[in-house]
């Protein structure tokens, strides 16, 4: 209604009244535009507030602008646009909650392996015939020894037994040896096993199987179920843990913390006459 009283007193002919009514006019407009902006920016407060504080991806791509004289006030909106994240890969989730829960298994499994009991049932201990020996072509203190340990084929064994069995008691006869050592290079030939022997400064004695054992016989001890180790790590020193509990009784009967070397249903292992020794 007011604009078209505002034209009806444009035409008045007097020049001066004209641009005071038209300034005031234009207060008018001024005063009604303001009014318009403020009510837009409260609709669009409501609107933010609507939305859930936690998503970051509401993003206005325009702001509230006043409406232009010829335009309706009404259609100055502000424009919201919401986006949502991407969808997450169903495979894509899976595979990593497959690879956090084999991280976790190993990650269990690992302390386990590691906290193993060291005790005799860590060693390879098996009956064996040492089928031949000769002297080490570089070393005189050691012989070259080709061993059945009940395998397809023989192992070489070399044994620093020079100055304590003579070479012809070397030769076709029963052993016990320790078969999951890390194979060592000893001047050039790799050893495969070590023989066992009651051992004092002055003597040494190889530990007799009991009779009619067979090579690739386990020997075995009562109290210590365990399996042994495939290799044993050099790095964790379970051999040097073990030797020092390894000996003689007094029958000469090989011992591991009084629990005898046995081959089950055979007997048990001793040495020839060496008591209350070390066994190594």
């Amino acid at each position: 209604m007011f604009l078209a009283r505002t034209l009806s007193k444009m035409s008045s002919p007097n020049p001066l009244l004209r641009l005071e009514q038209r300034a005031s006019e234009a207060d008018q407009i001024i005063e009604y535009l303001k009014q318009q902006v403020q009510l837009l920016k409260e609709k669009a407060i409501v609107v933010a507030v609507a939305m859930p504080s936690s998503d970051n991806s509401v993003e206005c791509i325009s702001k509230p602008s006043p409406p232009k004289p010829s335009e309706p006030a009404a259609s100055a909106f502000p424009a919201v646009a919401i986006q949502s994240p991407p969808p997450r890969d169903e495979g894509e989730q899976n595979k990593s909650e497959k690879k956090g829960g084999e991280k976790a298994e190993k990650n269990q499994a690992a302390p386990i392996q590691e906290e193993a009991t060291v005790d005799v049932s860590r060693l390879d201990l098996r009956v064996g015939r040492i089928i031949t020996a000769e002297k080490h072509p570089d070393a005189d203190s050691l012989y070259v020894e080709q061993v059945d340990v009940g395998e397809a084929s023989p192992r070489t064994v070399v044994s620093g037994l020079v100055k304590h069995i003579p070479l012809d008691q070397m030769q076709n006869r029963m052993a016990v040896l320790m078969c999951n050592l890390k194979p060592a290079k000893m001047r050039g030939v790799v050893s495969e096993a070590m023989v066992m022997c009651a051992s004092s400064p002055d003597k040494v004695e190889i530990l007799d199987p009991p009779s009619g054992a067979a090579p690739g016989d386990r020997v075995t001890f009562q109290g210590f179920p365990g399996e042994p180790d495939k290799e044993l790590n050099p790095k964790k020193k379970v051999w040097v843990q073990i030797q020092p509990d390894l000996c003689t009784d007094g029958q000469c009967v090989a011992t591991y913390k009084g629990a005898a070397f046995e081959v089950a249903g055979k007997g048990v292992c001793k040495a020839q006459s060496m008591s209350n020794s070390s066994i190594k």
